[in-house]
């Protein structure tokens, strides 16, 4: 099936560009933070997937810095539940 849904890796940019745009779509919505961030996330990465149908090359750019912020927030959000309170 996961060919069918074209999820492997391929040599087509178009068809990676959708594969990476589906896999950030899913990151977003696990992420553990609040509604707002996730909506706010959602929109960018929606702006991204817009840009995608009118030129691959800026898309893929946008979407490569989105996954290193979203990268980012996720290990803050994982770091901030470690830090000991109250000392």
């Amino acid at each position: 099936m996961a060919a069918d849904d074209r999820l492997t890796r391929s040599e087509d940019p178009e068809d990676e560009l959708a594969r990476r745009l589906r896999e950030a779509h899913r990151r977003v919505r696990a992420l553990p933070v609040p509604a707002e961030t996730k909506q706010r996330l959602a929109k960018r990465l929606l702006a991204i997937c817009e840009l995608s149908k009118r030129d691959l090359g800026p898309a893929a750019t946008r979407l490569e810095s989105f996954l290193i912020e979203l990268d980012v927030l996720i290990l803050d959000t994982q770091s901030a539940g470690n830090i000991a309170e109250g000392d």
